[in-house]
């Protein structure tokens, strides 16, 4: 595999991921409905704040097991491919339903990015993920660590901004797709599943004949 084809797994992945119905989503949506446009960007900006955190262990934690424990990365690899697949599954078996989108509860933009980070920081499924998904995709094999997670980062942080704050922009036409589809919502649940299957399978069987 390339590191161009590498790119492109974790760009599918990673839209897969942030495209599905959740907590990070409704959060952006209310403070839009609620207090318009630049409180859902505030909110997204929080939302990606917390993610470049992510980012920014998965890398430390990536190359401290490449450097220090090399021999445990290729079992890492194959374990978090199988963790993906299991997450792919789920989504394939769930049926996601949006049933209301409550009020945002923030006072101020401030706030909105505040609490959109911290939303972020303490999901601990999100620590999980990315100790499970960084391993797939931050390689030595590709060269020096640190410009692949400063690309990886930006690529989150861009694919977050493009998601969030187009709900945020057109939030009137995305509550109705969210609340009023619920069939809509299944499918997108059900799609991202099968790529993240895909992805997992792909990196497992890079992985084993590795």
């Amino acid at each position: 595999m390339t590191y161009t084809e590498n790119l492109w797994l974790f760009f599918t992945l990673l839209f897969g991921i942030i495209v599905v119905p959740g907590m990070d989503m409704i959060f952006v949506l209310a403070n839009s409905l609620t207090r318009g446009r630049t409180a859902g960007l505030a909110a997204t900006a929080g939302i990606i704040a917390g993610g470049l955190v992510h980012s920014l262990y998965g890398a430390v934690g990536v190359g401290l097991l490449a450097s220090l424990m090399p021999v445990l990365f290729r079992p890492l690899l194959i374990t978090g491919a199988l963790y993906m697949a299991w997450i792919g599954v789920s989504l394939i078996r769930s049926s996601i339903t949006v049933d209301h989108v409550g009020p945002a509860d923030t006072r101020s933009n401030w706030e909105a990015f505040r609490r959109g980070a911290v939303t972020c920081l303490i999901n601990p499924k999100a620590y999980l993920f990315m100790l499970a998904v960084y391993p797939q995709f931050l390689r030595p094999d590709f060269g020096p660590l640190a410009p692949q997670a400063a690309v990886m980062a930006v690529m989150t942080a861009a694919t977050q901004l493009a998601i969030y704050g187009g709900l945020a922009a057109a939030a009137g036409q995305a509550r109705k797709f969210l609340v009023g589809n619920g069939n809509a919502t299944i499918w997108v649940g059900r799609i991202a599943g099968v790529l993240l299957l895909a992805v997992s399978m792909l990196t497992l069987w890079e992985g084993l004949a590795a």
